[in-house]
Parts: structure tokens; C-alpha cells; sequence
């Protein structure tokens, strides 16, 4: 140790400042040196030794520590974090806050705390409520439930807005404009003479929410309406011509009870329904659904695909042409009061008076009459009058 610290001093020797250079003095002139000067000396020899030895301490603690902490971090086992993945339901936070992360497993299966982290926050933006009509250009493809569906409206608004449509939502044409109303309900030109509650009795509406609709902007403090005024009226609705109803429900025969007072006699008896199948391949919806301004339900179907008797009975129309827009129509009455109808079909594949049974293949699906897209129009009627068809067909 000594050795090291006499060449720790020699090092430190180097950078202390030399005495300036004088004169030899003749050793008779130096002064004696005194016992005083003696122990002084001893002393900042003394204190020397104190400094190197403190720095040789500060040096050595440093290094040990510094030495330590790596060799403790090189003996800590691999920790494997995985991939941060969105917890369950149990996991989210009171404030929407989902955590994501698994209870870590170390070297010796020894279980660490999971590391949490918050998502980063989307803002889910409400959708603002519309108070304006917006036009809708029609596209191929395009049926009226969908585009219904698209704004969360009814079917039968559209049809009430749109003049050109003629009620009937099989005029849907590619490049038709659309005006898709905010609700609900219809509008209404305000005339001479009118208060909201005529027009609400009118339109089977409620006079309160034609005053506080935000769209009509209505001075709530003087409710009116200027005539002319081109006001919305929600859950308002009128009458749509029933274009199902110029298509005659055609009866088997006299006294049978199927075709109510329009129907024409035109067979005699046959085979009876006993219940009700699907007339088509598939079970989906293609266009548009049951409801006012549609007294049946477009199924889904391509063109030429099989269309099926829904239950046995005799056939009591076949025929080809417009007919009101049905195109080729095919009518089955099934003897138990149901009648049904088959239209825009590509092909017909029986004749008017056969009898047909449950599942027989009466024609194909087809685009024929005021069809847009090939697809099968189906209705169920009884005494003449239109059903819902999901309320008997399985």
C-alpha cells in the first residue's frame, strides 16, 4: 500500500506549482531553521497524505458501487412483456378507460405485476340530429329499404316526399334524385287560414311537434306560419295508392271466400293448403319489406332462379305483360281463404287452373314489369286484402 500511495503522491506532485527560482544564499547567511518551522512542515505533510488518501476512498467507494449495480442487473432473469391486447369487459376503467396487459411471468415462474397502460382516448362524437332535407342520387343496385335503412327512416317518407315516385316504391329508377327528409313524416305547404292543429289533424300528427321541430324555425315565443311556408310535419303520413289493389285477387270459384268483392271466378276446386313454405331459394330481403307503401316483401333472388307454390292449391292466373307493373305474374288460391301472388317473374312454368302442391316449381325469378333488379315480388292476401306474408309463410 505504501508503494501506491508514495507513486499517488509523486503523480499529484507534478501539478502543484513550483517556487519561483532565487538566488544561492551562503549557507552562513541562511537563517537557522527554527523547532517551529520544523513541526509546520511535519504538518502539511500530514495533511497531504489525508487529501490523497480521501480521493483514493471516494474512488474506490464509486467503483464499488457502480461495480455492484451492473453485476446485479446482469444476474436478473429475461422478462418477457407481451404485446399490449384490449382486456375484457371486467377490465374497463369507471371512465371508459379500457387497461390492457397480463400478469408478467419471470425466469422462475415467478408471477410480476402486469403493466397497465390506458388506451389512447377516441372521442366518440354523437351524430348530430338533422333538421334539413338532403338529396340522394339512386344507383344501380340501390333498393328503397336500403336506402331507408341508410338515413334511419321509413319507406313510406320517402314515398310521401317524392312525387315522382307515384307511391310506389318500385319506381326506383338509376340517376332518380331523392329528397330524404330529416324524420319521419312529410311537408307541407303552409296555406291561407291553416293552424297547426287542422294541419296536424290532417296529417294524423301532433301540432306540438310541428311548433317545436327545429328545421321549421318556429318563434316558440309567436308560434305562425307565413302561407307558402314549406313546413315539416313528423310523423306525419296520407294515404299511398294501393297499386297492389289494381291486380285483381283472381278465386278459384264462386262462394269461396278468397277474393273478396274485386275477385273474378275463374276455376273450379282442388287441392287445399294445409300450411305455408318458402317460395324462393333464399330468405333474404333484396329490396323492399311490408308496410304501407309495399303490401309484400322482395326475396332475394338472381335471374332464372326456381320460384316455389308457398302451399298447395290451383292456379288461377298466368299471365304475361306490364299487369300494373307486376310483369309476368303467376296467383295460386289455396282453398283456405289465403291467395297467394308470384310477380316480375322471367319465366312461367304452369298455366291458369293447374293444381299445384306445396314446394312445385311455378316459374323463375326475373326483372319483368316495374323492376328494378332481378328479385321475386311475393303476397299473401286474404278475402282481397292484403297480409303481411311473415305472419304464414315459414
Amino acid at each position: 500500500m505504501k508503494p501506491f500511495l508514495e507513486n499517488l503522491r509523486s503523480f499529484f506532485q507534478k501539478f502543484k506549482r513550483k517556487p519561483k527560482p532565487r538566488a544561492d544564499v551562503p549557507v552562513i547567511s541562511e537563517p537557522p531553521t527554527s523547532p517551529r518551522a520544523s513541526g509546520a512542515l511535519r504538518a502539511n505533510s500530514k495533511a497531504d497524505r489525508f487529501s490523497i488518501v480521501s480521493w483514493v476512498v471516494t474512488i474506490f467507494i464509486v467503483a464499488a458501487l457502480l461495480g455492484s449495480t451492473l453485476y446485479y442487473k446482469s444476474t436478473l432473469p429475461a422478462v418477457n412483456i407481451p404485446a399490449a391486447q384490449p382486456t375484457s369487459e371486467s377490465n374497463t376503467g369507471s371512465l371508459g378507460q379500457t387497461q390492457v396487459g397480463e400478469p408478467v411471468v419471470g425466469g422462475e415462474g415467478s408471477v410480476l405485476p402486469s403493466i397497465f397502460r390506458k388506451l389512447q382516448l377516441i372521442t366518440n362524437i354523437p351524430e348530430r340530429p338533422r333538421y334539413e332535407s338532403i338529396i340522394y342520387r339512386v344507383s344501380r343496385g340501390d333498393a328503397m329499404l336500403a336506402i331507408a335503412d341508410e338515413y334511419k327512416i321509413k319507406t313510406e317518407s320517402i314515398l310521401y316526399i317524392n312525387t315522382q315516385l307515384e307511391d310506389n316504391p318500385h319506381s326506383l329508377k338509376p340517376g332518380m334524385e331523392l329528397i330524404i327528409p330529416p324524420v319521419d313524416g312529410l311537408y307541407y305547404e303552409w296555406e291561407d287560414g291553416d293552424t297547426f292543429e287542422s294541419v296536424a289533424e290532417k296529417f294524423d300528427a301532433d301540432a306540438e311537434d310541428i311548433i317545436n321541430f327545429p328545421g321549421n324555425d318556429i318563434d316558440l315565443t309567436d308560434p305562425k306560419v307565413e302561407p307558402g311556408t314549406l313546413v315539416m310535419i313528423p310523423d306525419g303520413s296520407r294515404d299511398l295508392r294501393a297499386w297492389e289493389q289494381d291486380l285483381q285477387t283472381a278465386g278459384r270459384g264462386a262462394n269461396t271466400g278468397t277474393g273478396g268483392s274485386n275477385a273474378t271466378n275463374s276455376c273450379g276446386g282442388g287441392p287445399v293448403a294445409s300450411g305455408f313454405g318458402w317460395p324462393a331459394n333464399a330468405h333474404a330481403i333484396s329490396g323492399n319489406g311490408y308496410g304501407p307503401g309495399h303490401l309484400g316483401i322482395d326475396i332475394q333472388a338472381d335471374e332464372g332462379e326456381p320460384v316455389y307454390a308457398a302451399g298447395n292449391g290451383i292456379v288461377t292466373m298466368a299471365q304475361g305483360g306490364w299487369n300494373y307493373g307486376y310483369g309476368n305474374v303467376v296467383q295460386i288460391d289455396h282453398g283456405n281463404g289465403y291467395v297467394t301472388v308470384y310477380a316480375h317473374l322471367s319465366t312461367i312454368n304452369v298455366s291458369q287452373c293447374t293444381p299445384v302442391g306445396q314446394g312445385s316449381v311455378i316459374g323463375a325469378a326475373g326483372n319483368t314489369g316495374n323492376s328494378f333488379g332481378a328479385h321475386l315480388h311475393f303476397e299473401v292476401r286474404i278475402g282481397g286484402s292484403n297480409i303481411n306474408p311473415y305472419d304464414i309463410v315459414q
